[in-house]
């Protein structure tokens, strides 16, 4: 696997290298045991955290490293390589925190950023609800004045770190009349918060997807996170940002399922010869090798762009991710398909990369709303 094109600093090439080692030497062999069990596994938390991995997503300032959204989802690929589960622990700490660096007031930033800089404590953002998807806007959740307190009530869907987060990002209704959502930090032990149940899933199973419910759960107005009625904006703002984990995330499982298939098609002996002989074999192998290649190049483009403010970013980071996860798919595809029967049991780990590949064309939006966004860009 080579480096992208473009002019990556030499620091973060290092840093990269780092993980990478920490991923195939720590992770990997953890990878077939997290899915099996469907367990968290708090010992990658604590080894990504020990090596400043869990700091990726934050400014200096709050603890963390301040490199950035590339060195980020650079990290994020090498982790995915080895386990897609493991890689959503960093995911999810951006994508919780975010909100709260973008548009938080300065206590709330120095009360939570530094402890989930350290890894201490995960969050959780908490969007989408059962009627509420890939339309933020159809959100039922509700949150009401009652002098310096909110009271909230509705129950959330598809939330990753349920029942692990230390703290939940919820998006509540404001305002009924003009559809207004806002933002809001509850912490998990505000009496009213309960976790239903946990999703039973196809893939990315070490992490923990459920349903938080609020009942009349109370938090003070400081823990609004921007301004009251923007919490839309606020959504929106984040997942520009976070959708390119998921893109990320994508070319990891993708380059793993490439690398592992290379590696078995020039042992795996038929008709007298090693089968990446066999041209058939050759092409899939290539064109693995070529998609994964042009998603990472778009991925590290786009999060330059981001990190530069670009005003094309938001266009460039739904590209990204629209083509790496469907990369993603069809190299797994391929992958299993490479290994015969070998790829559709769970002793080898491309059935398992396959599963948890199809999640990145689902979440942080679907392809479909990504293509959406795309051409609203086209048409200016």
């Amino acid at each position: 696997m080579s480096a992208s094109v473009l002019a990556i600093p030499q620091e973060h090439l290092d840093f990269r290298d780092t993980i990478r080692q920490i991923a195939r030497e720590r992770i990997a062999p953890r990878a077939a045991e997290i899915d099996a069990t469907a367990e968290y596994p708090w010992d990658v938390r604590r080894l990504l955290a020990e090596n400043d991995v869990l700091a990726l997503p934050f400014p200096e300032q709050y603890g963390g490293t301040g490199t950035g959204t590339l060195m980020l989802q650079m990290a994020v690929e090498e982790i995915a390589y080895a386990c897609a589960s493991s890689a959503l622990i960093l995911m999810v700490q951006e994508l919780g925190t975010l909100p709260i660096q973008l548009f938080g007031s300065d206590e709330l930033k120095e009360r939570y950023l530094p402890r989930c800089a350290t890894g201490e404590w995960a969050p959780a953002f908490a969007l989408s609800e059962a009627e509420a998807g890939s339309n933020p806007a159809d959100v039922r959740t509700t949150a009401v004045r009652d002098g310096d307190e909110w009271v909230i009530n509705g129950t959330k869907t598809w939330i990753s770190n349920a029942g692990i987060a230390d703290f939940y990002v919820v998006f509540a209704l404001t305002d009924r009349e003009q559809r207004r959502l806002t933002a809001f930090v509850v912490d998990k032990d505000t009496p009213g918060l309960s976790i239903g149940k946990l999703e039973h899933k196809l893939g990315i199973k070490g992490s923990p997807t459920g349903s938080p419910v609020f009942e009349d759960v109370r938090v003070p107005h400081e823990n609004v996170i921007g301004e009251v009625g923007r919490g839309l904006a606020v959504a929106l703002a984040t997942l520009q940002r976070t959708r390119l984990g998921a893109a990320a995330q994508a070319v990891g499982i993708a380059q793993g399922a490439t690398d592992f298939a290379a590696r078995y098609a020039s042992e795996r002996v038929a008709f007298g010869a090693p089968i990446n002989e066999l041209q058939a074999i050759q092409f899939k192998l290539a064109d693995m090798e070529t998609g994964t290649a042009a998603a990472r190049e778009l991925l590290h483009r786009a999060c330059v762009m981001s990190d530069a403010g670009d005003p094309a970013a938001a266009k460039y980071s739904s590209m990204a991710k629209l083509f790496a996860s469907d990369n993603a798919m069809r190299v797994t595809v391929e992958a299993v398909q490479v290994l015969g029967g070998y790829g559709y049991v769970t002793e080898y780990p491309v059935e398992r990369m396959m599963r948890d590949a199809k999640i990145t064309q689902i979440y942080e939006g679907t392809n479909e709303i990504q293509r959406v966004i795309v051409a609203r860009q086209m048409l200016g």
